[in-house]
C-alpha cells in the first residue's frame, strides 16, 4: 500500500511538471521550449494566463531565461530574460505606457522610478496596437539592453542593464499586475 502511494505521488508530481525539452501549451497558445535571440539561447522557464476582472482572459505569458541562468538569478543583471506575452483582445498601443506606471511605482523605491522613468516613457513610445493572437516580447541581453518585438519585429531598444530588472516587476515583482499570473509564470509549471 505504501509503495503504491509512493508510486501514485510521484505520478501526480511528475505530472506537474514539464520536461525544459518540451513546448508549454496554456488557454490554446503554445510557446516554443527553446528560443534564440540576438545570439542568446532561452530555456522556457514557465507560463501563465491573466485574467482580466477574473473573468476575461486578456492574455497568456511565457518567462524564458537565459541558458546557464536560473530562475533564482532572475533579477540579476547578467542574467538573459525574456518575456512573451500574446494577446486575446485588441489593446491601443497608448494605453501601455500609462497602464504601466502604477505597477512599477508600486514595485520600485521612489529613486529607482525615477532612474528608470525616462526609460519607461521611451519603450511606452514604442508600443503599437495589438489585435488578438499577437505576440509582445520584452527581451533582455546584458550589455546590449532590453529589446521590444511585436510579432518578431523589433520595435526599438532601451539601454541599461537596470531596465529590465525594474519593468519586468510589472508582471514578476512583489506587488505585480496579478499574482496568480506571476505565481504561475514563476512556479516553472
Amino acid at each position: 500500500m505504501t509503495r503504491l502511494l509512493a508510486y501514485g505521488l510521484a505520478v501526480f508530481f511528475l505530472g506537474l511538471s514539464r520536461p525544459a525539452s518540451e513546448a508549454a501549451t496554456i488557454a490554446g497558445v503554445t510557446f516554443d521550449p527553446e528560443v534564440e535571440f540576438a545570439g542568446e539561447r532561452f530555456g522556457l522557464h514557465g507560463v501563465g494566463l491573466f485574467r482580466y476582472r477574473v473573468m476575461f482572459r486578456a492574455y497568456v505569458g511565457a518567462l524564458y531565461i537565459g541558458k546557464g541562468h536560473s530562475v533564482d538569478d532572475l533579477w540579476s543583471p547578467e542574467t538573459p530574460v525574456r518575456l512573451e506575452l500574446e494577446y486575446f483582445w485588441p489593446i491601443a498601443g497608448d494605453r501601455f505606457g500609462p497602464a504601466a506606471v502604477p505597477f512599477l511605482k508600486d514595485n520600485l523605491s521612489a529613486e529607482d522610478f525615477e532612474r528608470i522613468q525616462s526609460r519607461a516613457d521611451q519603450l511606452s513610445g514604442m508600443y503599437e496596437d495589438v489585435r488578438a493572437g499577437d505576440r509582445a516580447a520584452l527581451t533582455f541581453i546584458p550589455g546590449r539592453g532590453t529589446e521590444l518585438t511585436l510579432n518578431g519585429k523589433s520595435l526599438g531598444m532601451i539601454e541599461g542593464d537596470d531596465f529590465a530588472s525594474a519593468y519586468l516587476r510589472i508582471w514578476l515583482g512583489e506587488r505585480p499586475i496579478d499574482d496568480r499570473f506571476r505565481d504561475q509564470i514563476l512556479s516553472g509549471t
